[in-house]
């Protein structure tokens, strides 16, 4: 499905589908990285076949268009320094990204989200683009008011991040919209 490029460039990044030879690269930078995978709904990387198990599922995301990951790279230089996910989901599209730790603070990230979202409100049959972070999630709650998305709201007990909690958290739901 070819909903989305599958490279983008910005100022300073470049986006592409990922390959299976970024499997050391993403397992070193943070897939294995407990403080990277604290919002995220799954564990961290165990070993590099874990890495293996997810560039694999993000290529047949891809082939059937449900899952849209992008590799991130400084534009000069091909190693993977994070990732940055959407989700399709009729009219709108949800962002969900992960930056090395080493990068944390650059403000890589709300560039990245930003060329996501204006391609993805580029196209006529996408409307919303949103996006939920944890309420204590403060960096990604500001990459994406960076980014250009609005608070929408609170919604209670509504993400479960199993690296902090088993139950249901509170998450704030953000948009941009044309």
């Amino acid at each position: 499905m070819a909903l989305l490029p599958e490279r983008l460039e910005t100022r300073r990044l470049r986006l592409r589908a990922p390959v299976p030879a970024d499997d050391d690269a993403i397992f070193t930078a943070w897939g294995q990285d407990p403080a990277v995978f604290r919002y995220i709904a799954g564990p961290p990387h165990e070993s590099v076949a874990d890495t293996r198990r997810f560039i694999a599922e993000c290529l047949a995301g891809w082939q059937n268009g449900t899952r849209l990951v992008w590799v991130l790279t400084d534009r000069d230089v091909d190693a993977p320094i994070g990732t940055i996910e959407a989700r399709p989901a009729g009219s709108t599209l949800a962002p969900c990204c992960v930056l090395a730790r080493s990068r944390w603070g650059s403000g890589l990230m709300p560039e990245a989200i930003a060329a996501i979202t204006d391609a993805c409100l580029a196209r006529p049959e996408l409307f919303r683009v949103e996006a939920v972070c944890d309420t204590e999630n403060h960096a990604s709650a500001r990459a994406l008011e960076r980014s250009g998305f609005v608070r929408e709201g609170r919604l209670e007990r509504y993400g479960i991040h199993p690296n902090i909690s088993p139950e249901p958290r509170a998450v704030f739901m953000y948009a941009r919209i044309r």
